[in-house]
């Protein structure tokens, strides 16, 4: 899921064209920020969700062993950019909740990886306490963050989350195309969902580069 990413840049903040800010050399802090606060960085975010649930649909014969490895590897990317983002959040409680969803994901691509002959419920229980989850907690950053543009899109895509952590984990499946199925079309909703929020945050940073910084010495 998306975590909030705080509130849209300030003009005359300088923030760069890809709506990060320039960070001092020699400081992976601020690097870090500048990335995880990009609409790029949630664009890529999107596609590592959208990309993976494509191939499982088109892609139906396989075993259950590569289907854990599939998700396994999925988690661990989704964990990845979820942790660079914390760093993009300007909140101390929307870092917490960011850090908790990016621990989450790694923790569950490693249970798929760690055994990929597990059962389809270890695999249904895996991914759907992950999306419910962080859903939730995607949730409470959005309405935590009353400055933050297009919030509705993120409220959206914690929402969605939500929905499908509980389908997955209230329909049980009992093979593994039935199971790949299910999983595959929830992963591209959310990715689609996920690519909706990122071209919304890249419209937000462009509307606030639009707008000529204000002179703190002008009286208007």
């Amino acid at each position: 899921m998306t975590a909030s990413r705080g509130s849209a840049p300030h003009p005359g903040s300088g923030s760069g064209p890809g709506g990060t800010a320039p960070a001092p050399p020699g400081d992976p802090a601020d690097l870090l920020a500048g990335v995880g606060a990009s609409w790029t960085w949630l664009l890529g975010s999107a596609l590592a969700t959208l990309v993976p649930g494509v191939l499982i649909l088109v892609w139906p014969e396989e075993t259950l062993h590569v289907l854990a490895v599939l998700l396994g590897l999925y988690l661990l990317v989704i964990g990845g950019f979820r942790f660079v983002s914390v760093f993009g959040h300007r909140e101390q409680g929307d870092r917490l909740a960011g850090l908790l969803i990016a621990v989450l994901y790694v923790l569950a691509g490693v249970l798929c990886l760690r055994n990929p002959m597990q059962t389809i419920a270890a695999l249904s229980l895996i991914v759907g306490v992950v999306w419910l989850v962080s859903g939730v907690l995607t949730a409470y950053t959005a309405l935590a963050s009353r400055d933050l543009p297009h919030r509705g899109f993120v409220l959206c895509a914690a929402a969605i989350g939500v929905i499908a952590g509980v389908v997955v984990l209230a329909l049980p499946t009992e093979s593994a195309r039935a199971l790949t199925r299910l999983l595959g079309l929830w992963m591209i909703l959310i990715g689609l969902v996920e690519l909706a929020v990122a071209f919304a945050w890249r419209a937000a940073v462009r509307r606030a580069l639009a707008v000529p910084p204000r002179d703190p010495d002008s009286p208007f």
